[in-house]
């Protein structure tokens, strides 16, 4: 084997820097290997003290080049301006095999951990308690062997928290005091910013018609308030332009509510009729389409293109429409209704006629509302008395009228026509509600001709779900309660009371009952306004 010398001869070593001496910092190669193996195995070891900097193989390599590098006299004939950048030793491992150290690990690999386990709420802490106590022995406060074992597994905490759950149970039970488990982990953090009632208050309503406004005069910024109204700590409120009620209005509104009570339930338990033979009519414009109509389209979907004549003339239709409360029965479907020979359900003649006048409403009413009563009324025994409730329209005649006299009783049928009170559209069924939900369902079949447009309307009232309808029915009860409650006026939100879980759990009422002080204190002042007239 061949020696040192030799080896160093044949890659171009030496030990003379070309000047023919050989300088301090001159030394072999071997003891140049071993320091750098000596390094590499105290890395490999984390054989370093702390906050200590590992070294670099390939500053070590350059340093150790630099010291050795090759002078310019050899035996070997190899050129003199040849010379080797690192030190490279065979035996040891290439870079790419030393593991990697921590302080050089990039942040994608130092972020490869395991998820974070969510925070223990105060349910899933009473629950563990729960397990834990089930698994408790009999006279002892000492868990039966594995049960920590099994609630780790089950709930995926760790032992520590499961018995930090179990010792502060025993610390309440040794105080004789109840389980107690409302955490605090919602005190830290930053804390919100606060915003009292009066600092929104006293500020002018055109000043906060926008969050931007709104932040500006709190000192905030827009998206802690948006925040603020995300929480419902801000309330956001679209102000619609109500109609004036005089003093003669406000006392024909409470006059109609308390006509709507029952006699006899009155002043005791004051409840309102069933309503069932109650008609309201109402006309309504309903528009070819809208101005802006929304619609989400797919990525790269061209825009659909809506023209017409005019932006201002869009092609209208006035439809009259007669409701009645649905009746329901024993099983919770609707009733049988009559069938009718002379045409199929849900057949609309399409008579165009120049103005709407009393010669039309009286037409309409004799033509088609009696026959269509007549038809789909249920079936009934002796005089039947229904009371057709209309505004107060110039169009609409009254029950005086001599045409009307001579139709109103026919066929055991006698039909009372009756006004509703003056600026009072939340006094009909119709414009309470169901005329927007006929409305939406309309313009979602997007018609195009006016001939479509009385098709998506019939369509829209054919599906209409009848639920809808009686839950309309519903509100109107509600509505006059808000009515006696603010003694006529109309400075009141349309009430909300939750129909729906009502009708599931099977607590929805028939009919509402009324609050006896409102009523008694509303016929007090009919009866005052009525002596001072």
């Amino acid at each position: 084997m061949a020696s040192d010398q030799e080896e160093d001869e044949f890659l171009g070593f030496s030990d003379d820097e070309g000047d023919g001496t050989n300088s301090d910092s001159d030394y072999d190669d071997d003891e140049a290997t071993q320091n750098a193996e000596s390094e590499v195995n105290a890395h490999q070891i984390g054989d370093f003290e702390q906050n200590q900097q590992l070294p670099d193989l390939n500053e070590v390599g350059q340093e150790y080049a630099q010291e050795c590098e090759v002078g310019p006299q050899h035996t070997s004939g190899i050129s003199d301006n040849h010379s080797v950048p690192f030190l490279f030793d065979l035996n040891m491992p290439t870079q790419q095999e030393f593991p990697p150290s921590p302080i050089h690990q990039t942040e994608t690999d130092q972020n490869h951990h395991k998820p974070r386990t969510p925070r223990i709420n105060n349910e899933l802490r009473l629950e563990i308690l729960l397990f834990l106590l089930l698994r408790k022995e009999k006279h002892s406060d000492e868990l039966i062997h594995g049960t920590n074992r099994q609630a780790v597994i089950m709930f995926g905490y760790t032992r520590k928290t499961i018995r930090l759950i179990w010792q502060r149970a025993l610390a309440h039970k040794a105080t004789m005091d109840s389980y107690f488990y409302d955490s605090k982990y919602h005190n830290c953090g930053r804390k919100r910013i606060q915003v009292t009632y009066e600092s929104i208050a006293s500020i002018g309503m055109g000043d906060r018609t926008t969050i931007i406004d709104l932040a500006r005069m709190l000192n905030l910024s827009p998206t802690t308030v948006w925040r603020m109204v995300k929480r419902k700590q801000i309330k956001p409120h679209s102000s619609p332009l109500n109609p004036g009620i005089s003093e003669e209005c406000k006392m024909a509104r409470m006059k109609w509510v308390l006509g709507l009570l029952m006699d006899y339930s009155i002043p005791n338990d004051p409840t309102y009729y069933s309503m069932y033979d109650f008609i309201h009519i109402d006309e309504k414009w309903f528009y070819l389409t809208q101005k802006s109509q929304r619609v989400y389209l797919a990525n790269n979907e061209p825009f659909p293109h809506r023209k017409g004549k005019s932006r201002t003339k869009i092609p209208k239709f006035m439809f009259m429409a007669a409701v009645a409360r649905p009746r329901w029965g024993q099983d919770g479907q609707l009733a049988a209704k009559r069938t009718s020979k002379n045409r199929v359900k849900g057949t609309i003649e399409t008579k165009p006629i120049k103005s709407v006048n009393q010669i039309a409403t009286r037409a309409m009413l004799i033509n088609y509302l009696i026959p269509a009563i007549k038809d789909k009324w249920p079936p009934h025994e002796g005089e039947k008395v229904i009371y057709i409730i209309q505004d107060n329209a110039k169009a609409h005649i009254l029950q005086n009228d001599q045409e009307w006299q001579q139709h109103y009783k026919q066929d055991g049928f006698t039909l009372i026509l009756t006004q509703q009170p003056t600026n009072s559209p939340d006094c009909n069924i119709l414009g309470l509600g169901f005329f927007r939900s006929i409305q939406s369902l309309m313009h979602k079949k997007m018609p195009k001709t006016v001939e479509d447009l009385s098709g998506a309307v019939t369509e829209a009232y054919n599906e209409l779900h009848a639920k809808t309808l009686s839950n309309v029915w519903m509100s109107l009860q509600y509505v006059g309660n808000e009515i006696l409650k603010h003694k006529g006026d109309n400075n009141y939100q349309l009430p909300h009371n939750k129909k729906k879980i009502l009708e599931d759990e099977g607590n929805l009422p028939e009919q509402v009952k009324a609050p006896r002080w409102a009523v008694n204190e509303c016929k007090q002042l009919v009866d005052e306004w009525r002596a001072n007239q």
